[in-house]
């Protein structure tokens, strides 16, 4: 656990505090105008956020539930439930002023696709900035009971055969995920690519709604899907399906989530945004605390955010996994990560490997300049001012934008410095 020194807020304080108004009192005490001395005062009182029902937005809900918002001087700021990925990406289109929202929990990939206008009617552009990552790890990819026999887990080849097979039978393979060049859709083409399915002609790939995928797989309306938690651990609880493998077994430590706002809304509002920053970076660091997942669990499967039973949520988010294939592991290390390992700096060199991607699969054109458009999507200054300001200690902020070489459970290795070797070095991808 690390800790900071002198006038510094520790970490162990924030993690070690229950009376969370108690907390907020002591600050104003010492803060009046609600936010840190080094920090001016926001401009604005509040925003608009948006969140899909997934565990990888609790930072924004506790944030909310736990005032801290309020603290940093954001009182009204809304944290609003959005029924889909595109359902945020049009709330985010119209903006706050406009009946939308100023910013989200979202697929990181997203606002890349939005800042280019590939995901917007006409293709018009929305400039959108990133701010932070909000976890590492804890997606999965499910499939549906009658292929347990087939023993599939990690190697998605297992299901090579049988897909051919029932493809002959004129039956359509569907798999789902939940955002067309999102995470899922990265994490479910990468493993099938991995085991020699091609995602774009051995199967149909579909658009679900995280909290509609249990529901459509219990109708038998796909065969595997890709999503965040709690939705792959609601499906083995209900007995339905099972979990081939946790995203965090194709890539340890991998960025997921990110928080993103217009960029318009930043430009406007700079201090608003560094007071938004801090408390979800407070929120985060909470969020982390083993000793609060139970009551993290409690909270979100209250009725107004996520509506599930807390052992939904419980699990998997203390690394405790029921695969629902006569698999239990426990004390896994694959449990979503909020703050630890650098969770919540958003890494360009993350952001590089999501459009490295999306350039394999023809999202993207080849020639993209990628370090042009990140440079422009991630304000990872933003993040750095923050943390600044918050006193969080050195050893938390990493030293690079990169995290240098990533090694994937297939073996295959992105570098950041060479992401054409990458490209060159996968077999099955758009076009091939």
């Amino acid at each position: 656990m690390t800790k900071t020194t002198g006038s510094s807020i520790s970490r162990r304080t924030i993690l070690k505090t229950t009376a969370a108004a108690a907390l907020i009192s002591a600050v104003r005490t010492a803060f009046p105008s609600g936010a840190f001395a080094a920090t001016a005062a926001p401009e604005v009182t509040g925003a608009k956020l948006g969140f899909i029902a997934l565990t990888d937005a609790a930072p924004l809900i506790i944030a909310k539930e736990k005032g801290l918002f309020e603290k940093h001087g954001l009182p009204d700021v809304e944290v609003a439930k959005q029924a889909s990925w595109g359902a945020t990406r049009d709330n985010l289109v119209l903006g706050g002023a406009a009946n939308g929202i100023d910013g989200a929990h979202i697929l990181t990939p997203m606002p890349y696709l939005m800042e280019t206008g590939k995901v917007i009617q006409n293709n018009v552009p929305v400039p959108m900035s990133i701010l932070a990552r909000l976890n590492l790890d804890s997606q999965g990819i499910s499939v549906a009971s009658e292929y347990a026999e087939t023993g599939v887990g990690l190697d998605s080849s297992k299901l090579k055969e049988v897909f051919a097979a029932k493809k002959a039978e004129g039956k359509e393979i569907k798999v789902a995920m939940t955002f067309p060049g999102g995470t899922h859709d990265l994490w479910l083409r990468y493993w099938l690519a991995a085991g020699g399915i091609d995602p774009d002609k051995d199967v149909s790939t579909i658009v679900v709604p995280p909290p509609q995928m249990v529901a459509n797989m219990k109708v038998s309306n796909m065969d595997a899907f890709c999503v965040g938690e709690p939705w792959n651990e609601q499906l083995v609880n209900q007995g339905i399906g099972f979990t081939a493998c946790t995203t965090g077994e194709l890539w340890k430590g991998h960025p997921e989530k990110a928080f993103s706002m217009r960029s318009e809304w930043i430009e406007k509002n700079p201090n608003a945004a560094k007071a938004l920053m801090m408390a979800v970076m407070e929120a985060q660091i909470w969020a982390d605390s083993m000793d609060n997942k139970e009551e993290m669990a409690t909270i979100l499967g209250k009725r107004q955010w996520f509506n599930v039973p807390p052992k939904d949520v419980l699990g998997r988010l203390k690394g405790n996994i029921n695969y629902g294939n006569g698999r239990v592991a426990e004390n896994t290390g694959l449990e979503m990560k909020f703050w630890k390992d650098h969770a919540s700096y958003p890494f360009k060199s993350h952001d590089l490997w999501f459009l490295t991607e999306n350039i394999r699969w023809g999202k993207f054109a080849p020639d993209t300049d990628t370090k042009a458009l990140i440079d422009k999507v991630n304000r990872e200054d933003i993040w750095r001012s923050a943390a600044k300001d918050l006193g969080v200690a050195e050893a938390d902020i990493p030293a690079s934008t990169s995290r240098g070489p990533e090694t994937f459970f297939d073996g295959k290795v992105f570098d950041p410095e060479n992401p054409k070797a990458y490209l060159e070095s996968l077999t099955i991808k758009a076009g091939a």
